[in-house]
Parts: structure tokens; sequence; C-alpha cells
């Protein structure tokens, strides 16, 4: 009677055992961070009309850049604390002649986007051909090109 009382304790306090100690789970899973952290500051510090040079100073470089769609640029965060995703962010950005025209993605709009007029204009793309070419020069250009002669000649005057 007295060697079945420790087995039978043994078996009763067998499924609190578990509940008195912390195991960690095996095999151990680390937090797994990808992408571009992206808060929405940096979102809101952007503008429509900035170069890309600038968008990427304030955004870092994007996680992928598009061959098929150069004026596209994709911002993607991923956290995995123990390899469950809990937390997935897409930022994307898009461009019109080298400017950024509008974003799309999981960040609220900043107060710059939802006004009617871009605060940059987009420059439009012109046929190429200097002025003066197809009859339609601008009248300060023949000042400007006078003012830099002039200046270019003090200079090499003045270092003599």
């Amino acid at each position: 009677m007295y060697a079945l009382f420790p087995r039978l304790l043994l078996l009763l306090l067998l499924p609190f055992l578990p509940h008195c100690t912390y195991l960690p789970s095996f095999p151990y899973k680390i937090d797994i961070q990808q992408g571009n952290v992206i808060t929405e500051e940096m979102v809101a510090r952007l503008k429509p009309g900035m170069t890309r040079s600038q968008v990427r100073f304030i955004l870092g470089t994007p996680l992928v850049v598009d061959v098929f769609h150069s004026d596209r640029w994709d911002y993607i965060y991923r956290l995995a604390p123990g390899g469950r995703i809990t937390e997935e962010r897409k930022l994307i950005v898009f461009f019109k002649n080298d400017r950024l025209s509008h974003i799309q993605g999981d960040f609220p709009q900043p107060p710059a986007f939802s006004e009617s007029s871009p605060v940059f204009p987009v420059p439009e793309k012109t046929s190429g051909s200097p002025p003066g070419v197809d009859g339609t020069e601008n009248e300060g250009s023949d000042k400007t090109i006078d003012f830099l002669k002039e200046n270019q000649t003090n200079f090499y005057r003045d270092n003599q």
C-alpha cells in the first residue's frame, strides 16, 4: 500500500507540473524583420514633385525596383516574431517624369497629396530642340547669354 501511494501522488500532480515551470519552445525561433522600416512621419514628409533622390533620402532605398515599371518603387516591411507574421506594411511610390506624383499603401495620405495642385509643378517633357531652332526663342535668353559672357570675361580678367 505504501508503494502505491507515491505512484498515485505522482500521477495526480503530473498534469500540474508544466504550470510551475517555464519551458521554452523547441527549436528557438528568432524574430525576423524584413524590408524597409517606414513610419507615418516619414510618409508625411513626402510632397508631390519631389525628385527620386529626395524620396530616397526620406524613405531609404526601395526594396523592389521593377525593371518593367521604372516609375514605381515598392517599400515593404514585415515583422515575424517567432516565425509568425504579425505586421506587414506596404508603400508604393509612383513617379511621373522623374518627379513624385502619388503614393499608395497602408499609410494615410499626407496633406500635401490631398491638395488639388501639386506643390512643385511636374515639368512636362519637351521635344528636346534648343530655343531658337523652331522659331520660338525666349526673349530673356539673349540677356542671360550676355550676362554669362560678361561674367566669364570678368572672371578671367580678375584671375590673371
